[in-house]
């Protein structure tokens, strides 16, 4: 079958080819009725933009590319979504990347979406230092946004949470709660997340008085098994466990509930646990979790603002960057969601 042609459409409608381009591009004044006859002339045809085409003749291809470090972790995934439905309301469309936490794979997975003409890049870097070179040199080429995580000495403008500020408030409860002293499990401290989490975490705890073991600092991954593998070890330790367990995600934490119940430590009787990003699972787990929210569908929309800013300083010509002036740091303050395993 043959591609219709907007002249068809034209003619369908009894209006110019000039006027079925300016009510299909959304551009330039059309009045509602003569809008209605060519959408309806258009639908009836099976009429097609032609996105190569539009591409090349506006110099934007209304696509958006995004690369996190694990589509298996299901904070990303929900980011992801939100990401999607707000480039939606703009009329653009999401190409996805997993970096599968190798920046060797984030630095190829980036390239390829600069090579497909991609109008953005919004990337949630998978390693705090070596993720470094790959990013900027994509910033240096086209607007891009970090996004949760961030590597620093980048040129880029950035968006997430105040993790500073989210400890404070778990810190602050677990201590309300009775905690007089803490154990921290996380990831290895090579991503921003986990650097500025356990940071916030000691500063806090040093404020409070809170007791921090040496041996009660367990760094590894984001995931359940690794939670499960803490806590049996804190478990097996020598000397008097910590009153609260202080997770750098949820999966972690799902982990350490799971392995208190298995060697009969009562939650949160004998300790509380928190977690962080607040997944859905989270609310699931034996007990509920307390953990902290992350405004994702806000995230997402200062990311998508950021990136049409940077765009469209981009079209004025020269130094884009330039023109806007100093990168964007947005740190949104997060909430705290309390639940069955601290104590209120």
């Amino acid at each position: 079958m043959q591609r219709v042609t907007i002249a068809q459409v034209a003619e369908a409608a009894g209006v110019s080819t000039a006027t079925v381009s300016r009510v299909l591009s959304g551009r330039g004044p059309v009045s509602p009725g003569v809008q209605r006859k060519v959408r309806r002339a258009a639908d009836e045809l099976g009429y097609q933009v032609n996105s190569i085409a539009r591409a090349l003749r506006n110099s934007r291809t209304d696509t958006v590319g995004m690369v996190v470090p694990s589509i298996s972790n299901p904070f990303f995934t929900s980011l992801v979504e939100s990401v999607e439905h707000a480039l939606g309301r703009d009329g653009k469309e999401l190409f996805l990347c997993d970096a599968r936490s190798d920046p060797e794979i984030e630095a190829r997975r980036l390239a390829t979406l600069v090579a497909r003409n991609v109008d953005g890049i919004i990337v949630s870097p998978s390693h705090g230092t070596l993720s470094g070179p790959a990013v900027q040199e994509t910033a240096d080429r086209l607007p891009l946004v970090q996004l949760d995580r961030f590597v620093g000495g980048t040129s880029t403008d950035w968006v997430g949470v105040d993790d500073i500020a989210a400890m404070r408030q778990v810190m602050d409860h677990l201590h309300e709660g009775g905690a007089r002293s803490a154990a921290f499990v996380g990831s290895l401290l090579t991503n921003s997340s986990t650097e500025q989490r356990f940071a916030g975490f000691r500063r806090r705890a040093e404020d409070l008085g809170i007791t921090v073991d040496p041996g009660h600092v367990l760094l590894g991954d984001y995931s359940v098994d690794w939670g499960e593998t803490a806590a049996a070890r804190l478990a097996a330790a020598d000397g008097p466990p910590p009153d609260a367990i202080v997770c750098a995600d949820d999966l972690i934490a799902l982990g350490v509930t799971r392995a208190c119940r298995a060697h009969g430590v009562d939650v949160p009787g004998r300790v509380q646990v928190t977690g962080y990003d607040n997944i859905e699972f989270s609310r699931l787990g034996e007990p509920a979790l307390t953990t902290v929210d992350q405004p994702r569908d806000r995230i997402a929309e200062e990311a998508v603002r950021l990136l049409a800013a940077a765009a469209a300083a981009g079209e004025g010509g020269g130094d884009g960057r330039a023109a806007r002036g100093p990168s964007a740091h947005i740190a949104l303050v997060p909430s705290l969601v309390v639940r069955e395993s601290t104590r209120a």
